[in-house]
């Protein structure tokens, strides 16, 4: 397909897969997330370790949604986008049995692979030797085998692959994926990310430098982004996995297409491995150029589904990357104040939220938001979901190493 032709096809979602701090399931993860209550809380399998609170998947049970063998054979990153692509692949209607498989890609987003696993197999190393490491080490931990696997659960035969752009890393996959059908290689790709990494040594990393809440003894209110009072981030689990199809498509077998995926853009900030730009530079130009790929103006956007981790540093470069583009303009939601920080799952889970912001014309809330950094300045959404309608709405999505990725949603 010609370049220009490819630039003038439109990609809608037509089916939402959540598994993630705030629910399983579309309905009871925008309910929850609308709420602005958070879902951060003590994590008993944490005790001891850096961090003894976290913001993880309530009543996720792998066993019921995947079968036995799931506990032992996957880790937990890929039983969480198994159960979530499933789920999507129902809410879009979709019949595997009739579709074209090698026309159905996996684009997935991941950025640390089965730490659990590895953990405790390396543990087993330590003490009796490679005898006792399992030979499902490699297949387990390693980050592409989570689109492989889904793959295989669902007959996808397209196009497959796992983009890791650390907390980027959703967001990078969904653009990636809504490039792959505009080529007309694909007519269905299921995209988004997952992560589980909630393990000791990636906590005591994560500590280490400085980037977690230390609010241990009010978990509830530790994710705070753009707060005065904000200390760092809660961190969480999750996946999320989007059905995304051409909209003609679509409209011709007829699904119901949520909204469309009409901007994309990557950046990077060359600054610093963890710390962002405090000038916000990198995250502008991914900004404006994923409105300029949705042939849209900084004045169409009503929304924006902010990063905002909760981390001093990280809200206010953002905050200024969008008093840039968007003046006091449109209205601000970090769902991390529910949700945690869900590291590689982040950009997909945000960027379902922004479709059905899109989709219910509703901002949902920023949890613990009681007063607004002076530094910040922008219209942020706090107390209640802001009914209004929203035509255009942008998620951001950054990580470290300075990656920046930017998705612009649109109503269908």
């Amino acid at each position: 397909m010609a370049a220009a032709q490819a630039a003038g096809v439109e990609i809608g979602v037509t089916g939402l897969g959540l598994v993630t701090p705030a629910g399983i399931g579309r309905e009871e993860n925008w309910a929850r997330v609308c709420s602005g209550v958070s879902t951060a809380a003590a994590d008993e399998s944490l005790a001891g370790e850096a961090i003894e609170f976290s913001c993880r998947v309530p009543g996720f049970d792998p066993a019921a949604e995947l079968g036995p063998e799931s506990v032992w054979r996957l880790d937990r990153f890929v039983q969480l986008a198994m159960v979530a692509t499933r789920k999507a692949i129902a809410d879009a209607a979709l019949d595997k049995s009739t579709w074209d498989s090698a026309r159905v890609g996996v684009i997935l987003g991941n950025s640390l692979g089965g730490t659990a696993t590895f953990e405790a197999q390396h543990k087993r190393f330590i003490a009796g030797g490679a005898r006792r490491v399992s030979p499902l080490l490699i297949p387990m931990s390693m980050m592409n085998m989570v689109a492989g696997y889904v793959a295989i659960d669902i007959g996808a035969k397209g196009p497959n692959l796992v983009t890791a752009t650390a907390c980027a890393s959703g967001a990078t996959a969904i653009g990636a994926a809504r490039d792959l059908l505009r080529s007309g290689v694909v007519d269905i790709v299921l995209t988004g990310a997952t992560e589980s990494a909630l393990s000791g040594a990636v906590l005591a990393g994560l500590s280490q430098m400085g980037a977690l809440s230390k609010r241990k003894d009010d978990p509830g209110a530790a994710s705070r982004p753009f707060d005065v009072d904000r200390d760092g981030f809660v961190p969480g689990e999750g996946a999320a996995v989007l059905v995304l199809e051409r909209v003609s498509d679509a409209k011709a077998r007829g699904a119901d297409v949520f909204a469309k995926i009409s901007g994309y853009a990557a950046s990077a900030d060359a600054y610093h491995a963890t710390a962002p730009d405090p000038t916000g530079a990198g995250a502008e130009r991914a900004i404006r150029a994923a409105l300029s790929d949705a042939g849209l103006a900084p004045g169409d956007i009503d929304h924006v589904n902010a990063h905002g981790t909760s981390t001093p540093q990280g809200d206010v470069a953002e905050a200024r990357a969008l008093r840039r583009v968007f003046g006091e303009g449109p209205a601000v939601t970090s769902t991390k104040g529910v949700t945690g920080h869900t590291l590689g799952a982040a950009g997909a889970i945000e960027a379902a939220y922004t479709v059905l912001a899109v989709r219910e014309g509703a901002a949902p809330p920023t949890a613990n938001l009681g007063k607004v950094d002076s530094e910040v300045g922008l219209d942020v959404v706090a107390g209640e979901a802001r009914r209004m309608p929203i035509k255009a709405a942008t998620s951001n999505s950054f990580g470290f190493g300075g990656h920046n990725a930017v998705l612009v949603v649109t109503a269908a």
